[in-house]
C-alpha cells in the first residue's frame, strides 16, 4: 500500500500556550500506522509561532480523517491547515 505525507499547520488555541507542549502532544495521539515524520516552528506574529507537522500514513479510506480529528484532539490546538498531500517518493516544497 502506498504511503501518504500529510503537511499540516497547527495555530494554537491561545498566545499564553507552549508551543513545545503542542508537539508533545502531537507525537502521543497520532493514530496507530501513522506517525510525526517531522516537524518546524513557524513564526505568525509578535511572538506566536505555529507548529507545521510532516505526517506519514497509508492511503486508504478514512486515514485523513482520523488524523485530522487526531491533531484536533490535541490540548491547546486551535486551528489546523491542511497544506499538502503527496505520496511519501514526492519532494514537498
Amino acid at each position: 500500500m502506498a504511503r501518504l505525507v500529510a503537511r499540516i499547520k497547527v495555530l494554537p488555541a491561545d498566545a499564553d500556550i507552549n508551543i513545545d507542549s503542542i508537539i508533545e502532544g502531537l507525537k502521543k495521539s497520532v493514530p496507530q500506522g501513522m506517525e510525526l515524520k517531522g516537524h518546524a516552528k513557524e513564526p505568525i506574529a509578535f511572538g506566536l509561532n505555529a507548529v507545521v507537522g510532516d505526517f506519514m500514513l497509508d492511503d486508504a479510506e478514512g486515514q485523513m480523517d482520523k488524523l485530522e480529528e487526531a491533531v484536533r484532539g490535541v490540548k491547546g490546538v486551535g486551528e489546523i491547515e491542511v497544506m499538502n498531500i503527496s505520496r511519501a517518493s514526492v519532494k514537498m516544497k
